[in-house]
């Protein structure tokens, strides 16, 4: 298997070396790095190559690097059935960059890049309907960005008094917690209910 994505790796940066920065095996999938702005025209290959015939994207996501010049990667993952293989290609993108949707190649984007869009802040050119899938219309941030806070920024519940569903800043309960991590079987002082029953044997 690995001869073959080695094969294909390389078929794919000689017939588009526009497009391919780099590739690798990575866990058993071609790796493929392309440049950001050769993202609609590689995927575009990816499926109508006769070698490559790569139909089904199987899913979109991104990676957050929030130390780097090219904050996120954009991760997307394709299924060839007619060749038995997956490839997996890669781009980078700044916070301020904007990526071109792939809807027109492959309309299962569409809902991915939403995801992305609403979990990550990325913003796609092209695309039909970019809006929120998973959190409110009116969340404030990006839930999977590295510097969003574990507490989030505001919490949701429904009001008796004025029948309807609330949104108020975050009030943590209690200031300070402290865990010992300790197993209850393995150097804990206090005694469990039914420890005492080991005692007695």
């Amino acid at each position: 298997m690995t001869a073959a994505l080695e094969e294909l790796g390389a078929h794919i940066a000689a017939r588009r070396p526009d497009c391919v920065l780099g590739h690798e095996i990575a866990r058993g999938e071609l790796t493929v790095q392309i440049a950001l702005s050769s993202l609609v025209s590689m995927t575009d290959f990816l499926k109508t190559d006769r070698t490559c015939r790569f139909t089904t994207l199987i899913d979109l996501t991104a990676v957050d690097h929030p130390d780097r010049e090219t904050r996120f990667d954009l991760v997307y993952h394709f299924l060839s059935m007619h060749q038995n293989h997956r490839i997996r290609l890669r781009t980078a993108i700044r916070e301020d960059e904007m990526a071109p949707s792939i809807t027109g190649v492959y309309p299962a984007a569409n809902w991915f890049e939403r995801e992305v869009f609403d979990m990550f802040g990325i913003l796609f050119t092209g695309h039909p309907d970019l809006r929120r899938i998973l959190t409110d219309y009116g969340f404030r941030g990006h839930p999977l960005r590295k510097d969003f806070p574990t507490t989030g920024y505001t919490e949701v519940r429904y009001d008796e008094t004025v029948k309807r569903v609330v949104y108020e800043p975050v009030k943590l309960v209690q200031e300070y917690r402290q865990f010992d991590f300790m197993s209850p079987w393995e150097g804990a002082e206090y005694v469990l209910p039914g420890d005492e029953k080991t005692e007695a044997k």
